[in-house]
């Protein structure tokens, strides 16, 4: 019962958010606010139908290779700058200049610098979330006990025992905390890329549902895409989150 009850609870709180968008339609009666069965019947058609479930396909594509390509240049290189202090201080300022620097802005002059391309989208999302990626895995390198360093070469372990057993189970709730907050952050930017320089996705079809003002459309696309993202969240991220620090306990 007890492992029921927050499910129970995340299931009651969207389905007050259902119901308040619903009282919300009825109380406001207007295109540009329609009910949660209009948004419904039009994201079941456009799945059968339409081209929802294409336009789905080819924006998780890109979610996921930027995802992958930006988790394994940040990790490698957030662990060596909180592992070798002077690449640390050569690396930090540029670290804060891409820190800094509005995701947008990179989107734009990679689409100007090399063209409307699939390659290009997808290395701008990944180059936006990159930093995240080294600041936080910076932090878990640097938290790294050097009393488990010296326990395993006291029992001479090779370095692929001690990266197994000493040092990725240290970090594994670092690349945890980075992934949750980077898919959180890449499939937003992938929706921007979609909607300024590619001709499908969902970003794509957003652009041209407000053109018409369809808020319907909005609504529909959106939601089918945010559902998706709340699974993995929920069914991958959190579970692999709470693994990796099983073993703190």
């Amino acid at each position: 019962m007890r492992r029921a009850a927050p499910r129970l609870l995340r299931l009651g709180s969207a389905l007050s958010l259902v119901l308040l968008w619903q009282v919300a339609a009825w109380w406001w009666p207007s295109s540009l606010l329609p009910t949660p069965l209009a948004v419904l019947d039009l994201a079941v058609h456009d799945a059968l139908h339409g081209p929802l479930l294409h336009d789905l396909g080819a924006t998780l594509r890109r979610v996921a290779l930027a995802f992958v390509i930006a988790m394994l240049a940040g990790s490698a290189i957030g662990i060596l700058m909180g592992r070798r202090r002077t690449l640390d201080l050569l690396l930090d300022p540029w670290l804060m200049l891409f820190l800094n620097l509005p995701a947008l802005v990179v989107i734009i002059l990679a689409y100007v610098w090399f063209g409307l391309a699939e390659s290009t989208a997808v290395l701008a999302i990944a180059v936006n979330k990159v930093p995240q990626v080294v600041l936080t895995l910076r932090e878990g390198a640097r938290t790294l006990e050097p009393d488990y360093q010296e326990l395993a070469q006291s029992f001479r372990l090779g370095w692929y025992k001690r990266l197994r057993y000493v040092t990725l189970p240290q970090l594994l709730p670092y690349v945890a905390l980075a992934a949750r907050s980077g898919l959180s952050l890449i499939w937003k930017l992938v929706l921007v890329a979609e909607l300024l320089g590619r001709n499908d996705g969902i970003g794509f079809e957003l652009h041209l549902f407000f053109q018409l003002f369809n808020v319907t459309g909005i609504l529909a696309y959106s939601l089918a895409f945010i559902l998706v993202m709340l699974a993995i969240e929920y069914g991958l991220l959190q579970p692999l989150e709470r693994a990796a620090n099983r073993w703190r306990r």
